[in-house]
């Protein structure tokens, strides 16, 4: 690899695509062309070239105004922009042993690289002069807004620091961005190498025909014809844990799954995880700030740690006690079988799926059939074109990074030209698990008028097999809309500037639009959408619809307990003092015992492969997802107040003051002028089934 690069860096810079215009439909990356060793040349021009620009804003002899420094920073970087959204996109969703070795390499360079212009004395003293005289000039609401985010930015990474000070951030940004690189590397290589190879038929007692069939093909692919193999991929470890009958596999399963980088080799993650902790308390001291949380939620909804966690800690008093009586409700279960065994962690998700059975005669399994992955998806289009009038059309002539991957261009009514959406749906040891929605491509405005985003939707769902079409479960369908609701916000965004564009928005306020989604996934007029049975074209039948809406609160308080478990755990870690020790596994035992967590749970996200707040942006931030659903449970309430879904002046205002609007004003005064009035929280307790009544 090293040798490659060399030869790289001396090629001539027209023969990097990542240094040129793309000639693409809709100027998307050129994938094909686009070689590793063109990663770290392309990283270098575009760090030199804002450098220059840089050095040309702070040395003009004209007076500081905003727009020959802070719109002329906002464009600076736009070189190493486009080389650093291919690159992390691709380290993420498609990876290889040279873009990760890339990756270990770059980092800290890319942290000094952030640090030499957020710590430039001359650059900040420019952008100090705008922001103390913004009242003098005239200035857009978008403009004060961008201006008041930069001057913050600086503050924010150190710019009022003397210099000792200044050099221990930087060592300290250097290491934090090795160690989250190590992290998320280390997590991914854990998740691949295991897996479970069962070679006997009875082994398999209780697992779905779907499952067993993918669990062959699986094994096929890795050389082991005429067995089945499982691994921790969410697709075949949730629902091996749901189905099987073999309670010593359950438990393999589990451990594996609940103990990943905690093994005590080479990829082991408690020491990474201690160091960042203590890491980042010391950042948050050397700025002023009592702890990292209190650094963070400064910039988001909540504000403070004590906001946040009051929130969490009232939803924890209502979930509590209804786990408890789930738990109940399977050990009963379990006596009836007369197998003399008390319920464990590892037979929640198979006894959880007996009672639901029993109380409400309800599988989830038999709904596969009628979410086929391209009837969902076509659903989702139409929910969107119903909503906000917009169309998906397929591209088959455009680059793609991985050929699984497919191409839409979505368009307004009229057939404006809206953006591209790329979707990335399957299972590969190149991808990190979970889902998400992402960017090569910001919507902003410049001369030559509005700039058409470019987004990407990366999920871990379940497969086709040779025998049949990809078939999802009700809880990847879910998924599907709430990253297709993260889609929107970036596709629809209509604002000036990239640093306010789409999803630029606090954490707590994110996921508001992807979660709003989910709500429409299961109405019963959405279902008429897109629930066909896939061999049959019979729509789902209504009885079908009414048991999974009587099923719909059943396992709430687990859902609920496991979210807040971690969501606190989080919070816990990004409280601490700086220079407090941290011994990840006791830390991790003892906020658990004072919450009163009960041991057949265990927080969604353990210590060694949370990865939302150890590589994933979220630190101090994952008790955003049930914050934001305050706000989705509340505003999806108003267009079920005006009795229909698909109301076209909620929808309109929905459009108008959120998904368009990006990070341009407030969270709270963007919400309000949809809502008109502030989020209620009674609608998020009746969702979940927490409420009293």
């Amino acid at each position: 690899m090293t040798g490659t690069t060399t030869m790289a860096q001396q090629a001539p810079a027209e023969k990097n695509p990542l240094l040129q215009q793309y000639q693409t439909a809709f100027k998307v990356p050129p994938f094909a062309s686009i070689l590793p060793e063109h990663f770290m040349p392309a990283f270098e021009e575009g760090m030199k070239a804002q450098q220059q620009r840089i050095a040309a804003i702070v040395n003009q002899r004209s007076v500081p105004t905003f727009q020959n420094t802070i719109a002329a920073l906002e464009s600076s970087g736009a070189p190493l922009r486009n080389v650093s959204t291919v690159f992390f996109n691709l380290t993420s969703a498609h990876t290889s042993p040279e873009l990760e070795a890339i990756s270990r390499q770059m980092a800290p360079r890319m942290a000094q690289h952030s640090d030499d212009i957020y710590l430039n004395a001359g650059l900040f003293a420019r952008v100090k002069q705008v922001y103390d005289r913004q009242a003098q000039q005239r200035l857009t609401a978008e403009q004060k807004r961008l201006l008041e985010k930069t001057y913050k930015a600086f503050v924010r990474s150190g710019a009022n620091l003397d210099a000792a000070k200044q050099n221990n951030m930087r060592e300290i940004n250097k290491e934090l961005s090795l160690l989250t690189v190590r992290f998320g590397q280390n997590l991914l290589a854990e998740t691949n190498s295991y897996e479970l190879i069962i070679d006997k038929q009875e082994d398999l007692a209780g697992l779905p025909p779907s499952l067993v069939t993918a669990a062959a093909a699986s094994a096929k692919e890795a050389g082991m014809e005429g067995k089945w193999r499982f691994t921790l991929h969410n697709a075949s470890v949730m629902p091996f844990l749901q189905y099987s009958q073999q309670r010593a596999l359950r438990e393999k399963m589990y451990k594996a799954y609940t103990n990943r980088c905690n093994n005590g080799d080479e990829r082991d993650n408690k020491e990474i995880v201690a160091r960042l902790a203590t890491l980042r308390a010391d950042r948050a001291a050397l700025l002023g700030y009592a702890s990292h949380a209190d650094f963070v939620l400064e910039e988001n909804m909540a504000k403070t740690p004590a906001q946040a966690n009051e929130l969490l800690n009232r939803l924890w008093n209502a979930a509590l006690p209804v786990a408890q009586q789930e738990a109940a409700e399977m050990q009963q279960v379990m006596d009836r079988e007369g197998k003399h065994e008390q319920l464990e962690a590892w037979d929640w998700f198979y006894y959880a799926d007996k009672v639901r059975k029993e109380k409400y005669n309800y599988d989830a399994e038999a709904l596969r059939p009628y979410f086929q992955l391209e009837n969902v998806q076509e659903g989702i289009f139409a929910v969107a074109g119903k909503l906000y009038g917009i169309t998906f059309s397929p591209l088959k002539d455009i680059p793609v990074y991985q050929q699984d991957v497919m191409a839409y261009e979505v368009k307004e009514a009229n057939g404006q030209h809206i953006g591209i959406i790329y979707m990335d749906f399957f299972p590969r040891s190149s991808k990190r698990g979970g889902a998400w929605m992402t960017s090569y491509r910001k919507q902003a405005t410049d001369k030559s008028g509005r700039i058409a985003p470019v987004v990407s939707i990366v999920c871990n769902f379940t497969k086709p097999t040779a025998t049949g079409p990809a078939l999802l479960t009700p809880d990847e369908v879910e998924t599907f809309f709430h990253e297709f609701g993260h889609a929107l916000h970036g596709l629809l965004s209509n604002v000036k500037y990239e640093t306010l564009s789409g999803t630029s928005v606090p954490r707590d306020f994110v996921e508001l639009p992807s979660q709003i989604m989910e709500h429409w996934a299961f109405e019963p007029q959405v279902l008429q959408l897109y629930a066909k049975h896939y061999r049959t074209g019979a729509l789902i039948p209504a009885e079908m619809v009414e048991k999974m809406k009587a099923a719909s609160k059943f396992n709430q308080g687990f859902a609920t307990v496991e979210y807040l478990a971690a969501s606190l755990l989080d919070m816990h870690y990004h409280t601490i003092k700086a220079g407090q020790p941290i011994d990840p596994l006791v830390f991790e035992k003892q906020q658990m015992d004072q919450l009163g967590l009960i041991s057949q749970i265990a927080p969604r996200y353990r210590s060694t492969y949370f990865q939302h707040i150890f590589s994933g942006g979220y630190s101090a931030g994952y008790y955003s997802y049930i914050w934001s659903e305050v706000l989705d449970s509340d505003a999806f309430a108003a267009f079920k107040e005006t009795g229909d879904i698909f109301d076209p002046a909620t929808a309109r205002s929905f459009r108008k003051n959120v998904l368009e609007k990006g990070g341009t004003a407030e969270p709270m005064d963007l919400y309000k002028a949809f809502r008109t009035r502030a989020p209620e929280v009674k609608f998020l307790l009746k969702n979940r089934g927490l409420d009293s009544n």
